[in-house]
């Protein structure tokens, strides 16, 4: 009887690594969406691939020309955009720039088409939400398209921009099932655990969960989750395997739980906040021990409740890693990078990163046209074309795009803003998760080239794996960085237009963005929102052109005269980049800025870049 079950589970592991025939199905793909019990699970002798339009040369046209966005060029001038050979699966497809024209997929011996568009819009079944769909500037796919042989993709239009298609190959023996079927969410029958209350002293640590016997923690709960906000960070989670001595998890509960500087923002499929309750849905298997911290840094004590779904099913050893967490906040000046979301060695797979970036220098949000780059086992094997476009998103700063927070089930915006020049996002690998043997290396530029622009990087990357991860840079304050010097940008303001004017938008290589040119009357009256800027009082600048066809200006607060009426006409155009305008006082009464004009014949209008205000260290 023993050699029997000896046998049996020798039988078993082989094939859990790949070395025997096994079947996988479209319903085995799309549980990789509804069962997050699967995430520990390793996947053996497969890897993940993806093919991008990066820009080969190290600049930064990763989809603008066309030029990398092709394989090659069929005699008929259709497009190869993607090809594979052997038995795979593409579970990812990524565009900001889907087209009407068809797109042929070549699966195997047999062919359909679509729409490109419509592998998004959720009008052709399977392709529908939440696995597809339009957010964030960005068009995603994620229903599993399987093939046995080979898989060629062929667009019919004449040019492709930017994409990304990721596939994962299948161990060798592997018998491919393809059944298109339209995913859904399992009906959510659990009940809420019961709660528990403590109250943890001015620096000091509570245990919220400790078990001596093995098993798994299937999902937590904190609340009120208030209590995790601020700009400080000031409450950690700390969670401590058996004997390890370095921690799996040691972090701000904010970044834990996908807060966007000192907010909460992510409601995630696998973790979040929702009516003030930080939720953690990723399940954290152990092999004896396992303890949860929560630690207190504040000067005052703080009241919180807990409650943990637990699990006696202790971690399989051969087919399960251990959840692990790497957390980094780095500081970057020029040239300086790029920022480490991972760097790990032993075997496991990599599940997904939430990351906040900030500017040091104010402007335009540039260090996110920084792309992603992993290296598996020491090979290159995914390269992204964008930091928005590796969150699924696309065209920051541009309006209803990737401007605003902006919460999906596996990926999102935490924030955006240009005055504060920072944004923040998050990505979960469920059915894309990226598997590795030996060694594991997951980094993003800040900056389009050469890692050029100065940013605060804050990340947190989770994986499952054999061992911890090695220890990334973590600055003595990780508080949220807050400047006091803001521009405020016209294309993303909520401006209210009195009495009518022409606008049209020009792009401004020198500020990143876009500039505007108003064409107005005696009447006009243009106000700008503050309401993105923290209470405080402030100098106030303006970056402008003189036009030889320009107005009078007058700046006003409410009713209060900021400056009285001056010139913005030049005989020749000319940049001021930084002319005074007054004091201001952002509070919850005076939300505004306006600008009113006297005009003449051949004299009426006003061209704008910015505003910039400087927050004044006198109250």
């Amino acid at each position: 009887m023993f050699r029997i079950t000896a046998l049996l589970f020798i039988l078993f592991a082989l094939c859990e690594y790949g070395h025997c025939q096994q079947t996988i199905t479209t319903d085995d793909e799309l549980k990789e969406f509804s069962d997050l019990l699967r995430l520990p699970l390793y996947r053996n002798g497969t890897s993940l691939n993806q093919v991008s339009t990066y820009d080969r040369e190290g600049k930064n046209d990763d989809g603008f020309s066309g030029k990398y966005s092709f394989i090659r060029r069929n005699a008929d001038s259709s497009l190869v955009m993607f090809e594979a050979k052997g038995a795979g699966v593409i579970n990812r497809i990524w565009t900001p720039t889907p087209t009407d024209d068809t797109l042929d997929f070549y699966i195997d011996d047999s062919v359909f088409s679509i729409k490109y568009s419509d592998l998004f819009s959720g009008k052709v079944k399977p392709f529908t939400y939440p696995l597809c769909g339009t957010a964030l500037g960005g068009n995603y796919c994620y229903y599993p398209l399987m093939f046995q042989d080979s898989c060629r993709i062929v667009s019919r239009g004449k040019k492709l921009q930017f994409h990304q298609v990721q596939w994962r190959s299948f161990p060798e023996g592997t018998e491919v099932k393809n059944n298109y079927k339209e995913f859904h969410y399992p009906e959510n029958k659990s009940e809420p655990e019961r709660a528990t209350s403590l109250i943890i002293d001015a620096n000091k640590s509570a245990t919220l969960f400790e078990r001596f016997n093995g098993g798994r923690i299937n999902s937590f709960r904190i609340m009120p989750a208030a209590v995790i906000a601020g700009m400080n960070k000031d409450i950690w989670l700390k969670v401590t395997y058996d004997e390890e001595k370095t921690a799996a998890v040691y972090c701000p509960a904010a970044d834990f739980f996908g807060y966007a500087f000192g907010k909460p923002s992510m409601k995630s499929k696998l973790s979040g906040v929702t009516d003030d309750i930080a939720y953690f849905n990723i399940p954290i298997p152990f092999d004896k021990h396992c303890k949860v911290e929560l630690i207190n840094k504040k000067k005052v004590p703080v009241k919180i409740s807990f409650a943990f779904d637990y699990s006696s099913k202790k971690r399989n050893t051969v087919t399960e890693g251990k959840l692990y967490s790497s957390y980094s906040h780095v500081g970057y000046g020029t040239n300086d990078g790029p920022h480490i979301l991972l760097n790990t060695s032993g075997k496991g797979h990599f599940i997904g990163t939430i990351l906040q970036c900030q500017g040091t220098v104010p402007g335009m949000t540039l260090f996110f046209e920084g792309d992603d780059s992993t290296v598996v086992d020491g090979k290159l094997t995914l390269h992204g074309t964008g930091s928005e476009d590796y969150f699924n998103g696309g065209w920051y700063a541009f309006p209803d795009r990737w401007d605003a927070a902006y919460s999906l089930p596996f990926h999102g915006s935490l924030d955006y803003s240009l005055p504060y020049c920072r944004t923040g996002a998050y990505r979960f690998y469920l059915s894309d998760k990226i598997p590795f043997e030996k060694s594991f290396h997951h980094s993003i530029e800040h900056g389009p080239v050469n890692n050029n622009i100065p940013a605060i990087y804050t990340s947190l990357s989770f994986y499952y794996g054999s061992q911890p991860p090695l220890q990334l840079p973590v600055s003595e304050d990780v508080s949220v960085f807050q400047p006091d010097t803001l521009y405020v940008y016209p294309q993303l303001n909520n401006l209210n237009i009195w009495h009518g004017a022409d606008v049209k938008s020009l792009w401004a290589h020198d500020i990143g963005g876009l500039s505007y040119v108003y064409t107005v009357s005696d009447e006009t009256s243009l106000r700008f929102s503050l309401d993105d800027i923290e209470d405080g009082v402030y100098e106030l600048y303006m970056d402008y052109d003189k036009l030889p066809s320009g107005a009078e200006v007058r700046v006003l607060q409410r009713q209060n005269v900021v400056k009285q009426l001056f010139s913005v006409f030049s005989s020749d155009s000319i940049r001021i980049k930084m002319e005074r305008l007054g004091v201001i006082e952002k509070n919850k009464f005076t939300r505004t800025i306006s600008l009113e004009f006297k005009t003449s014949t051949g004299k009426n209008q006003f061209f704008l870049n910015r505003f910039l205000l400087i927050k004044s260290k006198n109250k």
